[in-house]
């Protein structure tokens, strides 16, 4: 009977490492030997998560200087960050015709703050009534101050133009005329005081020119 020589040497195969295991000396099949890629991601370290609080504080701070820079801009009137009712050279216009001059409408809301505060204060109801009725009064001549100003700006736009004003445009200069001109938004751009005809009024529009 034949059989291996003792001093025959044994080979063994060396495992191929992509083939994702090794044999024992008896050829039995071992443990699957880890690929390289396996053997990386044992050795690399876990990620340190992010700070979801650093991160939000960031955020909010981000978003807050752009609310700031968004309101400076349309502070001061810079077309793009104006809204739409504010926007278009007609609308400039009228901004800077009502803030040209001092209407009589600036004082009607603090005049009806003062009567609020004196009604809690005085006991006579003959003066809040006096009050109450010089408050009407000067609103009332407010409103007709609004429409001789509105008279002779929509004339200046339809010269200006060859068209009417945008729908809307007489309620537009009325209710800026009403507010305080601190409270106004844009910034009144124009002093008070200036001449009227020195406004710059709006450009023509292309077209035929009509009137309503």
């Amino acid at each position: 009977m034949l059989g291996r020589s003792k001093s025959e040497p044994v080979t063994t195969s060396t495992p191929d490492p992509g083939e994702g295991v090794v044999l024992t000396k008896d050829g039995k099949k071992g443990r699957p030997t880890p690929k390289r890629r396996e053997q990386q991601a044992a050795r690399r370290q876990p990620l340190v998560p992010q700070d979801r609080k650093v991160a939000k504080t960031a955020s909010r701070e981000e978003q807050r200087k752009s609310r700031i820079a968004q309101r400076e801009a349309m502070a001061r009137g810079d077309e793009s960050a104006l809204m739409p009712r504010d926007r278009g050279p007609v609308k400039r216009f009228i901004r800077h015709h009502v803030d040209a001059r001092l209407r009589l409408g600036e004082v009607v809301l603090p005049l009806m703050l003062i009567l609020l505060i004196g009604s809690a204060v005085l006991p006579s109801n003959l003066l809040k009534t006096n009050g109450l009725l010089i408050v009407w009064a000067i609103a009332v001549i407010s409103v007709i101050d609004v429409a001789f100003m509105w008279r002779r700006l929509k004339k200046r736009i339809v010269e200006a133009t060859g068209e009417a004003p945008p729908k809307g445009s007489l309620r537009y200069a009325g209710m800026r005329a009403f507010q305080m001109r601190f409270t106004r938004m844009p910034k009144p751009q124009v002093p008070r005081g200036i001449p009227l005809d020195d406004i710059p009024p709006p450009g023509r529009a292309s077209g035929t020119s009509k009137t309503r």
